[in-house]
């Protein structure tokens, strides 16, 4: 059966501004893994027949260096918010199962480590994106305003392969930013970010 979501998205990784790896999976981290937390609100969308609107997901990954030699470590957090039934929705499109992004990379995935429901609080606003994840931590970027530029706007990059779009706006994690959930610690204080909308079917 069917099914499409939309919302927002940002994620904070373990690299230096700007993430090597969104260019291209062949292009090295900048450190010997990568630990990212990409962090989606889901604003509206059906899944397989289940309203799965106004619910947050996070995907936590731990990959090698060179993501496309895949073994990558993967782990769902979903809003405690959810049923049941929408939580089993919600795991099954952003582990991979029912296709669409997520699914085009499951074979780089060597470990799933599984979904767990936790309390989460989505926030995007002006350029500011922040999730908490009950008392396991906080995960924030601002977006990056090149010097210069008069109308604001933030710096972006376009025709990219990446699960939430092809073109993402750059951004900057929060001294602050982290998170504990699958046996990591992921402090990815300051550095690499991105924001964009997303809008997924299959």
């Amino acid at each position: 059966m069917a099914w499409s979501i939309e919302g927002r998205y940002f994620e904070n990784c373990s690299c230096e501004v700007v993430c090597p790896c969104t260019a291209s999976l062949a292009l090295g981290a900048d450190y010997d893994r990568c630990r990212v937390v990409l962090a989606f609100h889901v604003d509206s969308g059906e899944v397989e027949g289940v309203d799965v609107s106004d619910l947050t997901v996070a995907v936590v990954a731990d990959t090698p260096k060179y993501m496309h030699e895949g073994n990558w470590r993967l782990g769902v957090l979903i809003d405690d918010r959810a049923t049941e039934e929408q939580a089993e929705k919600l795991g099954a499109v952003f582990g991979g199962e029912l296709g669409g992004p997520m699914g085009a990379l499951a074979g780089l995935v060597g470990e799933q480590l599984g979904a767990e429901r936790v309390p989460m609080e989505f926030s995007a606003d002006n350029g500011s994106h922040h999730l908490t994840v009950g008392d396991r931590g906080r995960v924030s970027v601002q977006d990056v305003v090149p010097i210069g530029v008069e109308t604001g706007e933030p710096a972006r990059l376009a025709g990219v392969f990446h699960p939430a779009g092809s073109e993402l706006t750059i951004a900057k994690a929060d001294e602050d930013s982290h998170l504990s959930a699958f046996g990591m610690m992921i402090d990815n204080g300051g550095k690499s970010g991105f924001s964009a909308h997303f809008a997924w079917s299959a």
